[in-house]
C-alpha cells in the first residue's frame, strides 16, 4: 500500500505507545507504525488514531486545569455597546473551560484618562491576578503598567489593538492593515464612478487598530483609487454626540464626501449628520456586527462590516491565559483572526 501523504505523527506524539494503543483500541505495533509514518497503513486507521490522540490530549488537559479557579480582569477603553459585546462573549464561552473555573472582574470605561487607566492595571498587580484581557490606548505609559504587571507573573493578553513594546503575553484580534486594506478595495470598488471623498473616522489616533486601519486604508486608496480623495476625522471616541459634531464640521467643509469607512464606531451619529444635511452617503463600510450595526446593515443604511468573531477571540484568550499560567502546555504563536464581510445578505 502507498504511503500517506499526511506527515507522520512522532514529533507531535507526547504519549506513550501503550496509551494510544488502550484508547484507539488497536495493537501496539499498528499504532508503532502510523507515529512513524510507515507503509502498510489504512487512512480510516491513521484517521482513529489521530481521534485517539486528540482524546487523551483533551483528557490531560482536563486533568491540568480541574478545579482551579482563575480571575480575570477584563479592562477595556472603548464604546459601551462594543464593551459589552466583548465581555458577553467572555461570559459566554467560560464554561467551555470546565472543570477550569473563570471568574471575571470587568473594568470598562468609555473614556478614561491614562494615568487612570495606569493606576487600574497597577492596582490589579498588587492585589494579583490570573490574566488581564485589555483593550488600550498604545501610550508609553500603558506599556510600562504591562510592562510591570509581566514582572510580577500577570499575563496580558492584548485585544483588538495592540500596544507596543510592552511585554505583552499575545494579541488577539485582526490585522488591523489588512482590515483597512480590505475597506479600502470594498468602497473603490461600490463607488466605481461617483468619485469624490471619503470620510475615515477613528475614535482616537491614540488607539494603534485604528491608526493601522487607516494607514492600510490610505496605501490601498492611494494604490487602487488615487482619484478619490480622503478625509481624516478622529476624537469622537464612539460617542454619539462628539462623533455627530465632528462629522457634520467635516460635510459642511468637504461637499464631495459621499462614501464612509467608519475605523471607530458610532455609525448612528454619522448617518444622521449626513441626514440632517440632505447629503447622500454612497458607500457605508464599518467595524464590528453589534446590535446597532446589526440593525443599520439590515435597514441598508450601510453596505458592509467588517467583523471577526468575538466569541472565538475571547476563546483564544482564555486559552492564552491558561497557557501563560502554566496550566495548558502552550502550542506556539497565536493566529490572527479571520476578517469576514458582513453584507446584508449574510448578516445572522
Amino acid at each position: 500500500m502507498a504511503r500517506s501523504p499526511q506527515k507522520h505523527l512522532k514529533k507531535d506524539v507526547v504519549f506513550s505507545l501503550k496509551e494510544i494503543a488502550r484508547q484507539a483500541g488497536l495493537s501496539l505495533a499498528t499504532i508503532d507504525r502510523v507515529v512513524h509514518g510507515r507503509d502498510g497503513v489504512r487512512p480510516a486507521t491513521r484517521k482513529r488514531v489521530e481521534l485517539a490522540l486528540r482524546e487523551l490530549k483533551r483528557q490531560d488537559e482536563q486533568t491540568l486545569i480541574s478545579g482551579r479557579q482563575f480571575i480575570v480582569d477584563l479592562v477595556m477603553e472603548a464604546p459601551k455597546r462594543f464593551s459589552s459585546l466583548v465581555q458577553n462573549a467572555l461570559e459566554t464561552c467560560m464554561p467551555e473551560f470546565r472543570p477550569a473555573v473563570f471568574r471575571v472582574r470587568a473594568h470598562l470605561h468609555e473614556q478614561i484618562a491614562t494615568a487612570d487607566l495606569v493606576r487600574i492595571l497597577d492596582r490589579i498587580a498588587t492585589r494579583g491576578s490570573s490574566g488581564i484581557m485589555l483593550k488600550a490606548p498604545d501610550k508609553p505609559e500603558i506599556a510600562a503598567a504591562i510592562a510591570r504587571l509581566t514582572a510580577r507573573n500577570i499575563p496580558v493578553i492584548t485585544f483588538a489593538t495592540d500596544v507596543s513594546h510592552s511585554g505583552r503575553f499575545a494579541y488577539i484580534g485582526i490585522d488591523n492593515r489588512a482590515a483597512g486594506e480590505t475597506a479600502a478595495y470594498l468602497i473603490g470598488s461600490w463607488l466605481g464612478r461617483r468619485k469624490g471623498q471619503v470620510l475615515a473616522t477613528m475614535s482616537s489616533s491614540s488607539f494603534r487598530g485604528e491608526e493601522e486601519r487607516e494607514t492600510g486604508f490610505r496605501r490601498a486608496m492611494r494604490q487602487r483609487y488615487s482619484d478619490i480623495g480622503i478625509v481624516d476625522v478622529s476624537g469622537g471616541f464612539g460617542r454619539a454626540r462628539r462623533t455627530r459634531e465632528l462629522v457634520s464640521l467635516a460635510l459642511d467643509e468637504n461637499p464631495q464626501i459621499n462614501a464612509v469607512y467608519s475605523i471607530g464606531g458610532a455609525n448612528e451619529a454619522i448617518l444622521e449628520a449626513f441626514e440632517q444635511r440632505g447629503r447622500a452617503c454612497a458607500v457605508f463600510v464599518g467595524h464590528d456586527l453589534d446590535a446597532d450595526n446589526t440593525r443599520l446593515l439590515k435597514a441598508g443604511k450601510i453596505n458592509a462590516i467588517l467583523h471577526n468573531d468575538v466569541g472565538d477571540d475571547m476563546r483564544r484568550a482564555c486559552r492564552c491565559i491558561l497557557q501563560a499560567t502554566g496550566a495548558l502546555p502552550a502550542t506556539g504563536a497565536e493566529r490572527l483572526s479571520h476578517i469576514l464581510v458582513i453584507t446584508p445578505y449574510n448578516a445572522p
